[in-house]
Parts: C-alpha cells; sequence; structure tokens
C-alpha cells in the first residue's frame, strides 16, 4: 500500500501541493487530472523520491520514500516512473532497449519476453531499428515497453500517451492498463486527458489551486460534477441558472450540463441564438448566445444558419440527477 501524507510542495513561485493525503491500494489504478500547473507532475516525482520534502512523508509498505538528500541515485527501486523525457538509449536498438533490464541469464524468456512487449506496443516491425531514428510517438512507446520490462510493484506515468498517434492511442492504453492490472502493479497516471481516465481507472484525484478538489471514481465525477471544472475535464459543459432552465423553477441554483445532453426544439425551451458551428465529425459543436449575452456549447447533428433563434431542452432526469 502507497501513503502519501500530508505533503506540501513549493517551488519559487509559489506553494504548488498543499497537505495532499492519499492512499492507494496494492494493484490499484489512481488518475491525477486537472489543468497545467496544478502539481500533477509534481507529486508524481514527490512519490518517487525525486523531490526532497520539508512537510509530510511518503511510504510504500511502512518504508519511508526518500528524496536525493538520502540517495546517491534518486528513486525508490520498487518504482518505476515515466516522465515526459523518455530516458532511452538512443544508439542500441528497440529491441536492446526493452531488454536491457531482463535477465541475460534465462535467453528463451528473455527473447519471450521482449517479443511480447513488442508487440504490445505494436513496434515489432521496429524491433531492429535504432532508437535516434524514431519519432517522438514511437520513442515514448519503447519507454513505456521498458519502464513495464522491469516489472515494478509501482508505476507513475506522466501523460503516457502525449505524443502518440490518436489512431494508437486506444489499443496501446488497452494493452498497457491491461498488462500492469493483470501483474497486479500499483499505476498512478498524470494526465489531462480523459480517455486515460474513464475506461481505465479505478479511482481520479482532480488537483487545482494547490489541493484536492474532488476524489472518487470516474464515471461517478463525471455522471455527478460537483462544479464546472470538473465536468471540462471531460468535455465540453456548461453551468445554467435552473431558472433559464424551467421557468417555473424558483431557485437560484445552477446546474452542470454537457454539451450532449442539451437537445434542440423549435418551439420551446431555452432560447438562444446561433453564433458559431465547429465540424466535430458525426455532430456539430455549436456555440450558441442567451438573452442576457452568456453563451453555451451543445451538440447538433448538422449545422445550424447563423442568427437563427432555437430552444434548449434537457431531460427531467439529468435535472433531478444534479439537482439531487
Amino acid at each position: 500500500m502507497l501513503k502519501v501524507e500530508n505533503v506540501s510542495y513549493a517551488y519559487d513561485k509559489g506553494l504548488v501541493l498543499e497537505n495532499i493525503n492519499l492512499t492507494v491500494q496494492q494493484g490499484e489504478h489512481i488518475a491525477l487530472i486537472g489543468e497545467s500547473g496544478c502539481g500533477k507532475s509534481t507529486l508524481l516525482k514527490i512519490i518517487y523520491g525525486l523531490l526532497d520534502l520539508k512537510q509530510g512523508a511518503v511510504f510504500w509498505k511502512d518504508e519511508a520514500v526518500l528524496g536525493p538528500a538520502y540517495h546517491l541515485v534518486p528513486g525508490a527501486p520498487f518504482m518505476k516512473y515515466l516522465s515526459q523525457d523518455f530516458d532511452l538509449m538512443p544508439f542500441i536498438t528497440v529491441r536492446e532497449n526493452i531488454a536491457q533490464y531482463l535477465s541475460v541469464f534465462y535467453p528463451k524468456e528473455l527473447q519471450a519476453r521482449t517479443q511480447e512487449l513488442l508487440e504490445m506496443i505494436a513496434l515489432t516491425d521496429f524491433a531492429n531499428k535504432k532508437v535516434k531514428t524514431l519519432s517522438g510517438g514511437q520513442q515514448q512507446r519503447v519507454a513505456l515497453a521498458r519502464v513495464l520490462a522491469q516489472k515494478p510493484e509501482v508505476l507513475l506515468l506522466d501523460e503516457p500517451f502525449g505524443h502518440i498517434d490518436n489512431f494508437l492511442k486506444n489499443s496501446l492504453r488497452r494493452n498497457i492498463f491491461k498488462y500492469a492490472k493483470d501483474n497486479k502493479i500499483t499505476c498512478i497516471v498524470a494526465t489531462h486527458d480523459h480517455n486515460d481516465v474513464l475506461p481505465f481507472m479505478d479511482r481520479m484525484i482532480v488537483l487545482r489551486d494547490t489541493g484536492k478538489t474532488a476524489e472518487g471514481h470516474p464515471m461517478e465525477l463525471y455522471t455527478n460534477p460537483r462544479n464546472l471544472y470538473i465536468a471540462s475535464l471531460f468535455g465540453e459543459a456548461n453551468s445554467i441558472p435552473m431558472s433559464q432552465l424551467k421557468s417555473y423553477a424558483h431557485s437560484d441554483q445552477t446546474i452542470i450540463v454537457y454539451a450532449h445532453e442539451l437537445k434542440v426544439s423549435n418551439s420551446s425551451g431555452l432560447p438562444i441564438t446561433v453564433k458559431e458551428n465547429y465540424p466535430m465529425g458525426s455532430y456539430y459543436l455549436t456555440r450558441g448566445a442567451l438573452s442576457d449575452g452568456d453563451l453555451v456549447l451543445f451538440h447538433h447533428p448538422t449545422a445550424l444558419e447563423f442568427g437563427k433563434k432555437v430552444y434548449l431542452n434537457i431531460s427531467l432526469e439529468t435535472i433531478n440527477q444534479r439537482i439531487g
């Protein structure tokens, strides 16, 4: 079990994290999610032992994780940390980079395990290419395979799919997180991409303004976001006063509504004037203005005429869920 106890950290520019507490069970997958600069990467570095703490402590199975002031080579040996800098050996091949930490005393197992990891990252055709000749996305895949080859107890990933082509991301996510689950590897991922989180994480921690603003199962936080910031981590969202959604509502409360939850009507609902359309493939993201000038984002299957007046509605089920 990993424990982060009352951790605070500041750079010269000021406080980044304040009084962070976190407990992660063996084999659990956790996402740290939030806007840039919220402290995600800093927290991973603290957990790994790359930064010295003035306040708080980190433990793995009751063993304290200490920083560079206590270790000549920073970093806990039972953990592996994949940062946005891949730390590969550029002048040897992809296969050699992956096999570097595997035992040479069992050549058949080494060969089989290297091949398994090459297939996992879809780079079998590049196995004998030197790493320096690869693209940034390919190098990131090699770095992922290399940390998995070492079978860590804890895997810390900082934006692990940021450089990888979109058409490969989903299959790679499935491969990496399934492998980690099957091998009971505790996984903590710092990300801004909800596609890393919703299908694969057991829990997510939302960071903002030096601290945790929400924590829970990803689907719970998606379904019932406490505020617009949390909802915006999952996609386009709006904060709309109940009094505007339902004229009979005598409430100052606002509710969070995702763009896809708003449906267009030509006769009744929340009146809005179309301002812009953005083609998104299977639908258009449309921006419209309320009578008071506030903007609302919603989905529509076709582009709507600029300046056209339409009406937006949301289901009573969604309203009751958000105000409950």
